[in-house]
C-alpha cells in the first residue's frame, strides 16, 4: 500500500478492509512511512511499515 491510498482510505468514509500479516486492521494514524494500526480481532495495537499493509482483492 501506498501513502496515497492511506490518506484516500482515512478520508474516506466507505469501508475499506485493511490488512497487516493476514489480520484485519484499522489504521489509527500516519507519521511518514509507519501507520499505527489496531487489529480488529483484539485490542492490540502496532506500528507497522505503510508499505507491509495491503487489501484483498475481492474480485478474485
Amino acid at each position: 500500500m501506498d501513502m496515497e491510498r492511506i490518506h484516500s482510505i482515512l478520508n474516506n468514509k466507505e469501508k475499506c478492509d485493511v490488512f497487516y500479516d493476514d489480520r484485519p486492521v484499522w489504521i489509527q494514524g500516519v507519521n511518514e512511512n509507519m501507520a499505527k494500526v489496531g487489529f480488529i480481532d483484539n485490542f492490540e495495537e502496532k506500528d507497522v511499515f505503510i508499505q507491509d499493509l495491503y487489501e484483498r482483492n475481492l474480485y478474485n
